[in-house]
């Protein structure tokens, strides 16, 4: 018995590039024709979509992952909205400041308009 050996499924812009030229074809037959298949000792053909669809995700340059680089198991996110404090604060967060790579000691400057605050990093003089 001989032993059919898989294409090499494609990736980025290659993927990206046959997915494009395959037009109206369905997504199970975009992802046969790009190499995300296997075939049973039976001979049926099974699409790996998940790998498919991963990989688009990945050639498209998207990250839906978190970035904790690591540090503990995730916690909350930043959710880009804030309110005073009842002692009249405003506190931004170390996500925030984590994300931006502040570090102690950084200065701001404050302006004030009708309804919003600039924050304006001051870069350390020379």
């Amino acid at each position: 018995m001989t032993k059919t050996t898989q294409p090499e499924p494609l990736t980025g812009e290659d993927l990206l590039q046959k997915v494009k030229s395959l037009g109206n074809l369905s997504k199970e037959e975009k992802a046969k024709q790009c190499g995300y298949y296997t075939v049973t000792k039976n001979g049926i053909v099974r699409v790996n979509m998940m790998k498919f669809l991963n990989a688009l995700i990945d050639a498209e340059g998207i990250e839906l992952d978190s970035t904790s680089n690591g540090q503990g198991r995730g916690g909350r996110t930043a959710s880009h909205r804030i309110r005073v404090q009842s002692n009249g604060n405003l506190l931004i967060g170390s996500a925030y400041t984590k994300k931006m790579g502040l570090r102690e000691g950084d200065e701001f400057e404050i302006t004030l308009g009708r309804k919003h605050i600039h924050l304006k990093q001051i870069e350390p003089s020379e």
